[in-house]
């Protein structure tokens, strides 16, 4: 990625560039087809496009280990951006949840029990706390130790609500198998390069 380095795709301009891209095809979704099907569009699309944004951050640190090169090192780079740009896929995400609950609320109860949402609730929590301290001042507040903790936790939690999410759903279609193949594949780099690292440093 020759000009990834030094061009628009790099840092803030990144980041803003896919939330922009995110919002018109958002509006586009709506727009086009208004009322509960333009909701349940952009959500399928919103989930997708935060699981790419949160995969590509979540093995950054591991493909960089394991294959440095210039778009690894590119990624590991703009991993930071690249993570709240997952916040912001999946704000809209959360947007549409909610318009359409509002919408159709029987159907939204029937398909979405409360246990379900208390527990991704608790991961819209994370992925919003993760996003706010994701500045330089707010990890100097924060304290390395906690911020460390913080994005842990909250990236493990993430990635398992993200499999639940997609593997019972399976049945519905291949594109969720791929979804939870992805995720076991990126929890399977960052072991590898866990062993790698363990050995290298043994």
């Amino acid at each position: 990625m020759g000009n990834a380095s030094g061009g628009m795709l790099q840092g803030w301009r990144l980041f803003w560039l896919i939330t922009a891209a995110l919002v018109a095809m958002s509006g586009a979704m709506v727009v086009l087809h208004p009322g509960e099907e333009g909701a349940r569009l952009v959500i399928r699309a919103t989930a997708r496009t935060s699981l790419v944004l949160f995969a590509l951050a979540f093995s950054a640190s591991a493909l960089r280990r394991l294959w440095p090169g210039a778009f690894t090192t590119w990624l590991l780079r703009n991993r930071r951006y690249l993570g709240v740009a997952f916040a912001a896929s999946h704000a809209i995400h959360l947007a549409a949840i909610v318009a359409f609950a509002r919408i159709d609320p029987a159907e939204f109860g029937q398909i979405s029990p409360v246990a379900n949402r208390i527990v991704a609730g608790l991961a819209y929590v994370f992925v919003f706390a993760m996003a706010a301290t994701s500045f330089d001042r707010m990890v100097a507040w924060l304290g390395a130790r906690r911020w460390k903790l913080l994005h842990t936790v909250g990236a493990h939690y993430i990635w398992l609500i993200f499999l639940l999410s997609f593997a019972k759903r399976i049945p519905q279609g291949a594109g969720y198998a791929l979804g939870a193949a992805v995720l076991l594949a990126v929890m399977g780099l960052r072991l590898w390069a866990r062993r790698a690292g363990s050995r290298a440093a043994a």
